[in-house]
């Protein structure tokens, strides 16, 4: 386990290697699962600002789930999370032409729409962060449907905590990541 600041980082992140290869998992993350991508609560107001910008990306079927449940939902456990369509796909997923789903809210991003990536949850994924009284735990989250991705790391040799240097970045700044990096690397 390594500190940094108030926040613990499981050894996983500078152990395991990984690289996301979405030709061969089409997106699972985004449709896989119980719940929607969690979201933390700063989002939520952002999440009902940029909808009519990114209501355009997105299908059907996530914009009526929109519409009837909101831009978020609590889930089962009470946690803030995105909604999901039927059981299954984030309402902000959407399918590209090779049938991998990816992100409404990231394609308008791209798109210059606006400015916010996407919930930081999907941003750091296969971190997860789970949030205590007084620091936050920095862990791996090993799923099966990841399993192109840990292979593709290892073949081309990306510790994740390189992998996700720019969510890292954007969750804990420059000068955290700036630490991490230092301590892993001595």
């Amino acid at each position: 386990m390594i500190k940094i600041g108030e926040v613990l980082v499981s050894d996983d992140i500078k152990e395991k290697e990984f690289v996301c290869n979405l030709t061969k998992c089409k997106g699972a993350c985004c449709v896989e699962g119980d719940y929607g991508a969690p979201l933390e609560e700063e989002e939520l107001t952002i999440l009902a600002e940029i909808y009519p910008k990114v209501k355009p990306y997105l299908s059907k079927e996530g914009i009526a789930e929109i519409e009837k449940q909101g831009t978020h939902v609590l889930d089962d456990d009470g946690d803030l999370s995105t909604p999901i369509i039927a059981g299954r796909e984030c309402v902000y997923a959407i399918y590209d032409e090779k049938k991998v789903l990816k992100c409404g809210i990231e394609q308008a991003y791209n798109d210059g729409k606006i400015s916010f990536k996407k919930p930081i949850s999907c941003h750091l994924y296969p971190i997860r962060i789970a949030k205590k009284k007084n620091f936050e735990a920095v862990n791996y989250h090993k799923w099966h449907i990841c399993s192109d991705a840990c292979t593709l790391g290892k073949e081309l040799q990306v510790p994740l905590y390189k992998f996700l240097k720019d969510p890292l970045i954007r969750k804990y700044g420059e000068a955290w990541y700036k630490e991490l990096v230092e301590v892993i690397e001595k």
